[in-house]
């Protein structure tokens, strides 16, 4: 038996490796994360008209300069890998910090959107299947943003203490992964919410 083992021939490519296993957490997160978008999304969808009062879709302006700033730091981030990578530590950090306040003006934008669509236009997320929808699609998509604004600014923090450097460089990437996650989800939401349900 094991002659017969020993006479087989095992072509291995030497090269291959094991992904990562942060790669592989990351993007089993974003499965799992997409779909629960997904859920949200053709709810909203499924629902879009079927509200008998209250405030509808039209009530809604289209934030272009948020979505301009998010779709911005997908680049930034992209920049600051690339950073890392070549060990520029000091360009690493003024983009990162880019990425953070570009996420920061859109969390910013999205709250000055809820406040108006509360005191002004009367939509909570009770008062019909509008704002019930619509505030769980962009809340979920909000928080998502949220969290990972924390998780760039624990790295950021890291970076100027001194403890980030170019070896962390796979990490910084899968890190990336997810926040260039929730700007895809974004283009999925902005499209759904302020174009096609208006």
């Amino acid at each position: 038996m094991s002659a017969i083992q020993n006479s087989i021939p095992i072509f291995a490519d030497e090269n291959w490796r094991l992904p990562s296993r942060g790669r592989v957490g990351m993007f089993s997160l974003i499965i799992g994360e997409s779909a629960i978008f997904t859920i949200f999304v053709v709810a909203y969808i499924y629902y879009i008209g079927r509200s008998v009062s209250g405030p509808t879709p039209q009530i809604l302006d289209i934030p272009i300069f948020n979505t301009v700033c998010l779709l911005s730091s997908s680049l930034t981030i992209w920049l600051a890998e690339h950073a890392i990578e070549r060990g520029c530590m000091h360009a690493f950090a003024a983009w990162w910090a880019l990425t953070m306040a570009l996420g920061i003006v859109f969390i910013a934008g999205t709250a000055q959107e809820w406040t108006r669509l509360i005191l002004h236009e009367g939509l909570t997320i009770r008062t019909n299947l509008f704002g019930t929808t619509f505030y769980s699609l962009v809340g979920l998509h909000a928080t998502h943003v949220v969290v990972g604004l924390i998780m760039l600014s624990l790295v950021l923090l890291f970076t100027l203490l001194g403890r980030v450097e170019q070896r962390h460089a796979e990490r910084i990437q899968v890190l990336s992964l997810y926040w260039h996650f929730v700007d895809a989800v974004w283009v999925v939401v902005f499209t759904v919410v302020y174009i096609v349900g208006r």
